[in-house]
């Protein structure tokens, strides 16, 4: 009974990637931008390493120091995933009152939901995590037993998280008021934005560059000796792994501890399974009472309005949606703070060109930013109106002008978030002149395009059978992702010479030359052509694929 359990989710993955049973374009395009992925943070990772281990015991220490962070980090991530997914898998799933009805004990249940869950929440953090280890591997030296350890150490860290968030969901779901059970993602959301924010102030990241903070330098180096969180499953895997990189030795005390530690978690969570599922579950189901009345819509009756209106009502409706806003936030505040903190005064470089590489290179981080926002709430949208779509496509409204209104809603926001991040962020770094108003050209021409090529391809990979939009996220926002990071770097690697050039020049004669400005407008042109006709394109393909 147990095996049967995983065969709609199997057949499910199947479908997903190999339509029809045969290798199509999609798997082939994932497979190859995935490893185009990971051999570039692979070598990046690999360069900085050796640049460090290059240097000192200090660079040394310091790397491992990042090693440590890097594996908290991952930790803090897939428990919030995981929570997040498994209120929806163990209580709100379509296909529980077909489980329930069977004959299937709480046991199977829940072995099968681990195993979906972890798989479903951890495989993308932990392939892309890899190449990033292994560079650390192949800088220090280790020999072939540090392959295994880190093969054993990565799934065994996601298996420890899975079952500490399941336990975690039944026994809240258990104690939760019923009327709010699905609220209960607006608290996960904000718990896990605490955390993330305890986190990297107890690192203190801003410290292994500051070493005048500390009395002696014997002071500085033991404290970025320290192991971060000993008592966390992260830290067992990163000090297991740091000590064979040092010692060529393994830590068999705390490869025991993550070889038990995921039973253990997984049998009390079978336990709360046993014991509080049920009535969890029956609670889950209650209606949340009050009643509505209606009343007429003010406001314009124009269709974008009507659209905007849809979409405004829906986000606020879920609090799945509307409640990882505060995970957003604190994103935002830690990614502005970092500025803050940037010790620009005790670098060899000079303060105003270090300034300038770190605004350039902010226009990529905030690229990425809004291609992963994207990923989230635009690349599922379309999903998300599920079987309700029939009504969009009956309505005497064309699927480009419903497509266009709902780009520009979310538009709205994304613009709002680009000009917050550069402006706050250019403000800390004492940015003017040219390098500001190319900053924030080049940051609202990532993001628009990002935006539109997520809701193309969703439209594309549209899934309206899916229960959610979290669900409707397969392997095409996996593709859209790639594309998106592809797209954005080719547009600002052609870019970073000219850039350093019309900033070398200004900073010395704070006047910019014909030529660079030549050379400026002719690419802005070319960028916002490329641009433009890439979502534009992409969407139209979408369309056509979506109409037929």
């Amino acid at each position: 009974m147990t095996l049967r359990l995983f065969q709609p989710w199997l057949r499910g993955g199947r479908h997903r990637f190999f339509p029809g049973g045969r290798v199509g374009l999609r798997a082939l395009a994932i497979l190859a931008l995935g490893t185009a992925v990971c051999v570039a943070l692979h070598l990046v990772t690999m360069r900085v390493l050796a640049y460090f281990h290059g240097q000192n015991e200090l660079g040394v220490i310091l790397s491992l120091k990042i090693f440590q962070m890097v594996w908290i980090t991952i930790f803090a991530m897939l428990i919030f995933s995981a929570m997040v997914t498994s209120v929806s898998t163990l209580y709100l799933s379509s296909d529980n009152e077909i489980i329930l009805a069977g004959p299937v004990a709480a046991d199977e249940i829940y072995l099968m939901r681990y195993v979906t869950t972890t798989i479903d929440t951890s495989w993308m953090v932990l392939v892309f995590s890899l190449p990033v280890f292994a560079a650390y591997g192949r800088v220090f030296g280790a020999g072939w037993p540090f392959w295994p350890l880190l093969l054993f150490a990565v799934p065994a860290t996601a298996a420890i998280a899975s079952a500490m968030a399941m336990l975690a969901t039944v026994v809240l779901i258990y104690f939760f008021p019923a009327r709010r059970t699905k609220d209960i993602v607006l608290y996960l959301s904000l718990l896990f934005g605490i955390l993330l924010y305890l986190i990297l102030r107890l690192m203190r990241p801003e410290d292994l560059v500051d070493p005048e903070r500390y009395g002696e330098f014997i002071e500085y180096f033991s404290a970025i000796s320290t192991p971060v969180g000993p008592w966390l499953p992260a830290g067992w895997s990163s000090g297991l792994l740091a000590t064979y990189l040092l010692d060529g030795r393994i830590d068999w005390l705390l490869a025991g501890l993550l070889l038990t530690t995921p039973f253990v978690f997984f049998f009390a969570g079978e336990l709360a399974m046993r014991r509080w599922f049920l009535p969890g579950f029956s609670r889950s189901q209650d209606s949340f009472g009050g009643h509505m009345r209606f009343s007429p819509t003010r406001g314009p009756n124009a269709a974008w309005a009507w659209i905007w209106r849809k979409e405004l009502k829906y986000f606020l409706r879920d609090s799945s949606e509307w409640s990882q806003l505060f995970m957003v936030g604190a994103l935002i505040v830690v990614y502005l703070y970092n500025f803050k903190v940037l010790p620009l005064d005790r670098s060899p470089i000079p303060t105003e060109y270090l300034a300038r590489m770190i605004a350039f290179a902010n226009i990529a981080l905030v690229g990425f930013i809004a291609a992963s926002l994207a990923a989230r709430f635009v690349y599922p949208s379309l999903s998300g109106e599920r079987g309700a779509f029939y009504l969009i496509a009956s309505a005497p409204l064309s699927l480009g002008r419903f497509l266009f209104w709902k780009f520009l809603f979310y538009l709205i926001p994304f613009t709002l978030l680009t000009v917050l991040l550069v402006a706050v962020s250019n403000h800390l770094l004492h940015i003017d002149g040219p390098m500001w108003l190319v900053s924030l050209f080049l940051s609202l021409l990532l993001t628009w395009t990002t935006v539109a090529m997520a809701l193309g391809f969703g439209v594309r990979f549209a899934d309206f059978r899916s229960e959610n939009r979290i669900s409707a996220m397969g392997p095409g926002a996996v593709l859209y992702l790639f594309c998106a990071i592809l797209y954005q770097l080719l547009l600002l690697g052609p870019m970073a010479w000219p850039v350093y050039r019309l900033a070398r020049r200004w900073l010395r004669t704070s006047i910019l030359s014909l030529p660079d400005a030549l050379i400026l407008s002719g690419w802005a042109a070319g960028a916002i052509a490329i641009s433009f006709l890439l979502a534009f394109l992409l969407c139209r393909h979408s369309l056509h694929t979506l109409q037929k």
